[in-house]
């Protein structure tokens, strides 16, 4: 998964936009007003493989760590809250983006269709 897949995927969702708190290199896609928000997802730029770090029930944020070696505790990140997953093919395109689906979820509060 290339940033562009996983940004053009991500900026679909209402009132999620692009911002860079933490300097160049940390794309943080928000959720609600500017300047603040609320972060549903952070990309390291120019990882590669790519990395997206992203909320996740709790349970689930365990169960996918135990599952899959490419799902880590959240870089710089609440460990309970959030997984920094590793794009090199072990989950698919639509298993990250229904991992983005989820986090917008707990970070908006809407109800997100398939």
């Amino acid at each position: 998964m290339t940033h562009k897949e996983f940004e053009d995927h991500i900026l679909q969702y209402a009132n999620v936009w692009l911002d860079y708190p933490f300097g160049e290199g940390t794309a943080v896609y928000k959720y609600g007003e500017k300047p603040e928000g609320k972060i549903v997802a952070i990309v390291a730029e120019g990882s590669k493989p790519l990395r997206v770090s992203l909320k996740c029930d709790p349970v689930l944020a365990v169960s996918l760590r135990e599952r899959y070696e490419t799902v880590i505790p959240g870089f710089h990140l609440s460990k309970k809250h959030w997984n920094t997953i590793i794009c090199s093919g072990q989950l698919s395109h639509d298993e990250v983006f229904d991992l983005a689906r989820l986090s917008y979820r707990l970070v908006s509060g809407e109800q997100v269709a398939n």
